[in-house]
């Protein structure tokens, strides 16, 4: 069992990460803010699939206005990510933004970050301290000869200081690499050096297959370090998939319960069924059910079918001509292969309209 660092004790908007509270997933829209109507449809999926922060960019006066319009029809605390125009951070808390995204450095000096600090303080608005390791200043790079994880966390403390400075605490850190190594490094450093709630992600990540990879080698080691009160995977994708990927990271390393457990044989000269193809079909199915904790095996053959199926809940294996369906390992079905997808979704319906949250 993973033993999480204690950190302060944030709220964003209905939602609260640190101080021993579940690890928030997050992800952020990648539609034009100022778009209403397609930026609620995209939150509304992301709030499907298992969001329960998002970050959308107050990159214009437009966009920053168009918060408060979007915050009246999700049902999420809603972050405004903010670059450059301290302006566009306070127009983004006038308009309902429940929590900003700034890096003090380019905000436009102190008197400008100043201004920033108060109209947060004034509605009790956190701040997340956002640095990426491609964001460092010239004299950090060049006191450490390059980018390294101590860089970053100077950088990402100097910034902290700025707005602790002006007498204000509500704050949560990000500090984010593209480098897992490098990642991982500068998250065990800075988690000995502050009590503030972490963001943590591998920025820049990649693709859905590399990022993928990628985040869960380095968000897996960070978390499993005691490190993480708000995550985000960041995928070059559908911001659905960012969800997906940081339930199953969380479930994997025992940080959440929740949603079906999907085990799958990989394929051999023994398979006597699409396996790729109802493998496939299951994990779609299985998203409808995200309240059952239960495991649900799917196998190619009947060599590994009981045997596997025995550990889940229920499972399916192919026969030789047949599909089989298993409960607590005992065969309880025996019918043609296309019917197999239907009987399983059959035995969950019934399992959820019992309420049966454990086999």
């Amino acid at each position: 069992m993973i033993t999480r660092n204690e950190t302060k004790r944030i709220k964003i908007g209905n939602v609260e990460i640190g101080g021993g509270n579940p690890i928030a997933i997050q992800s952020m829209t990648n539609t034009e803010t100022s778009d209403v109507e397609a930026t609620v449809a995209q939150i509304l999926s992301l709030e499907k699939a298992g969001c329960e922060i998002i970050r959308s960019t107050a990159n214009t006066v437009e966009a920053a206005e168009a918060f408060d319009k979007i915050k009246e029809r999700i049902h999420i605390p809603i972050v405004a990510d903010i670059h450059f125009d301290y302006k566009l951070a306070i127009k983004a808390m006038e308009h309902g933004a429940d929590k900003i995204r700034i890096n003090p450095g380019n905000i436009g000096g102190a008197d400008k970050l100043r201004e920033v600090v108060t109209e947060a303080k004034k509605r009790s608005i956190p701040i997340r301290v956002g640095v990426n390791s491609g964001s460092l200043e010239k004299q950090i790079i060049e006191k450490y000869g390059g980018v390294t994880a101590e860089g970053i966390v100077e950088s990402a403390m100097d910034k902290v200081r700025l707005i602790e400075e002006q007498d204000y605490d509500n704050i949560v850190i990000s500090i984010k690499s593209s480098d897992v190594m490098m990642c991982y490094k500068t998250h065990l450093l800075i988690s000995e050096m502050t009590s503030y709630p972490l963001h943590v992600g591998i920025t820049e990540s990649g693709t859905i297959y590399s990022g993928n990879i990628k985040s869960s080698v380095g968000l897996g080691l960070i978390l499993n370090s005691g490190i993480g009160d708000t995550i985000r995977v960041s995928l070059t994708g559908d911001p659905v998939q960012e969800i997906k990927t940081a339930k199953m990271i969380l479930k994997t390393l025992g940080l959440r319960e929740g949603g079906i457990d999907l085990v799958s044989c990989p394929t051999c000269g023994r398979t006597k069924i699409d396996l790729i193809g109802l493998a496939n079909s299951v994990e779609n199915l299985i998203e409808d059910y995200p309240q059952l904790n239960i495991k649900v095996a799917v196998m190619g053959c009947v060599v590994n079918g009981p045997g596997e199926a025995r550990e889940a809940d229920l499972g399916v294996a192919g026969g030789v001509g047949e599909g089989l369906l298993f409960k607590k390992g005992e065969i309880i079905k025996k019918m043609p292969q296309e019917e197999l997808l239907g009987a399983l979704k059959y035995e969950l319906d019934h399992w959820n309209e019992k309420g049966i949250a454990n086999g």
